[in-house]
């Protein structure tokens, strides 16, 4: 059978966003790391726990590393490690998140799908990783965004505080978490061109999602379905949403409190 109609066997490359974005960063900041990527949670580089989640993926057989800058890799021995011995290829980011990962997907062969995610997803599982992959694949769409309701994050850590988007069948939380088969790749392009917008915001709304949908949004008429097909249109990148169901999915290391909560899982694991 060939990979086409075996998603279990397909294999994936895995693009890893790692740059610190200003010098200011809380995490950055609150450890004294080199760089947020490098910061320890639970005693262990946050950069290194997402390598090893990837890395125990049987689905995912090759991970680019886009960032951080090559001056800092002494700072995190182990991380250099990886890189010179070919288990993990590095690319110097660039000046946003969008450029990043255009650079990466121009070393992955077109034919290649594509997972998207980044170095402060510290509670990653392979678990997690495998499921997305594999719902991905048989979505019918050319990309793919991991979603959770944000009911589950509040259910397992009632303390935490994420960034949500209400809409009217819910609220949810993004995972960092995207894929693209080849037909999906143009997306890092529109995306791209919304970054560039980020200081015209009535621009940005008209090109990322239309004033009508975003009327709905503000009505609380929107939802989720509704607002990828918005994407879906002004893109040109069929999109769909894959709902998660682990709450670590839903937890990234952005802040202070992100990292105390982190620890604290991780410890209870131990």
């Amino acid at each position: 059978m060939s990979n086409e109609l075996n998603p279990a066997s397909q294999q994936f490359a895995a693009l890893v966003l790692a740059a610190d974005r200003t010098g200011q960063d809380p995490i950055t900041q609150h450890t004294g790391a080199a760089c947020k990527a490098f910061a320890p949670v639970d005693g262990i580089p946050m950069i290194i726990r997402v390598l090893d989640t990837l890395m125990a993926c049987d689905q995912i057989s090759t991970i680019i590393l886009c960032g951080p800058p090559e001056s800092l890799h002494a700072h995190c021995p182990e991380l250099k490690q990886r890189i010179a011995s070919g288990q993990v290829s590095w690319l110097p980011n660039l000046d946003s998140p969008s450029r990043s990962a255009e650079r990466g997907l121009s070393h992955i062969p077109n034919d290649m799908p594509v997972l998207l995610t980044t170095a402060d997803h510290a509670l990653l599982t392979p678990n997690i990783v495998q499921d997305f992959l594999q719902r991905s694949l048989a979505a019918e769409s050319s990309a793919t965004v991991g979603a959770i309701n944000q009911n589950i994050i509040a259910a397992a850590f009632p303390n935490t505080k994420r960034t949500v988007i209400r809409l009217s069948d819910g609220g949810f939380c993004g995972c960092n978490l995207f894929t693209f088969k080849p037909q999906g790749r143009s997306l890092v392009k529109f995306w791209r061109n919304a970054e560039d917008l980020r200081k015209h915001p009535w621009r940005l709304i008209a090109q990322v999602l239309g004033f009508k949908t975003v009327w709905s949004y503000l009505l609380r008429s929107l939802t989720l379905h509704q607002a990828l097909a918005a994407v879906s249109e002004k893109s040109g990148v069929t999109i769909q949403a894959i709902m998660l169901n682990n709450p670590r999915a839903g937890v990234d290391v952005d802040k202070v409190e992100d990292l105390v909560l982190a620890e604290s899982i991780l410890k209870a694991d131990s």
